[in-house]
């Protein structure tokens, strides 16, 4: 089992953890402008709420000039969602007009497991920043995501442990004219990522996505499904990079990839945690890794369990 980490920046910008009460005084602050900044407060028996830090956040840093936002951990995130501080950033905007990166629950572990994070719905965040450039939400549970029109999202991710079906068609339904980057984190059924490929067909077919170079689907116990249905997908012909990472990718789905469509093109395709035989894993090597693809085919830590005649394999990020 892997854990997803800390964002170390967000618009090409270093994170910079906004300091708590007792550190306000003696931490120097850098120019408002110069980092994305982390707000958070402690999960468990905080002695603030994240309201409460945003708004010594926007007492302490010339809000105007911010460019990317990072909403760590809240409050008993394993029980609460985050509709108090969507309701806070919104009612900020006036004072952050300049805001182009906004991620919602970057949260470690130690802090709430990411099938753990309760998250709500993210459309009035995208719809009341229309300028954003880059969006981002960490966990599955909870998590709404309609359908919305943004002109200027460049990147969007979702990372989750389990994404549920409905937010997976939202995203495909959403017309994203400038996305350049989509990374989905499907998650397993074990944590509600109930997703079926039929869910994923608009984003396969890459109508609403006329500039996206970067595609992630992965992290998903249906990988070799996706895989099989990449092998006519006509959105994978304009792609730059290709993720089917850290899911559930057997030598079927491998071998579905190699009798498909030409992957030759790709800068890089990243298959890393994955359950693939050794000759395939060579195969793979000599027809992309021959042609200039780079490829990532590191198993990392994907191991099998057997019990009564029936093999279990794991998606890297669950829990």
């Amino acid at each position: 089992m892997s854990y997803p980490r800390h964002l170390k920046e967000s618009c090409g910008l270093p994170v910079f953890d906004f300091p708590s009460p007792g550190d306000t005084d003696t931490t120097p602050l850098p120019a408002a402008d110069a980092v994305a900044w982390r707000i958070s407060c402690d999960s468990y028996d905080s002695e603030e709420s994240w309201t409460e830090a945003f708004a010594r956040f926007a007492a302490a840093v010339d809000t105007t000039l911010v460019r990317a936002i990072v909403v760590g951990s809240w409050e008993e995130a394993y029980e609460s969602g985050p509709e108090e501080i969507i309701g806070a950033l919104l009612d900020a905007r006036p004072r952050l007009p300049a805001l182009r990166g906004l991620f919602l629950g970057d949260m470690e572990s130690e802090q709430c497991e990411i099938s753990w994070i309760n998250q709500s719905d993210v459309g009035p965040l995208l719809d009341g920043f229309p300028e954003l450039e880059e969006f981002g939400v960490r966990g599955g549970s909870g998590l709404v995501f309609p359908a919305v029109t943004h002109h200027t999202l460049r990147s969007l991710t979702v990372e989750t442990g389990g994404m549920p079906a409905e937010a997976v068609r939202g995203v495909a339904a959403s017309d994203l004219p400038a996305l350049v980057h989509l990374d989905l984190w499907l998650g397993t059924s074990e944590y509600g990522g109930d997703a079926a490929i039929t869910d994923l067909a608009p984003i396969l077919d890459g109508d609403r996505l006329p500039r996206l170079r970067h595609l992630g689907l992965r992290n998903s116990d249906i990988q070799d499904e996706i895989a099989t249905a990449v092998a006519s997908a006509p959105v994978v012909a304009r792609l730059e990079t290709f993720d089917l990472s850290m899911g559930v990718l057997t030598d079927q789905g491998g071998a579905a990839l190699l009798s498909g469509q030409p992957l030759t093109h790709l800068k890089k395709l990243d298959l890393h945690h994955n359950y693939l035989g050794g000759p395939l894993r060579e195969r793979l090597q000599e027809v992309l890794g021959g042609a200039g693809v780079t490829l990532d085919l590191d198993r990392g830590h994907a191991e099998e369990d057997e019990d009564d005649g029936r093999v279990w394999r794991y998606v890297a990020v669950g829990e």
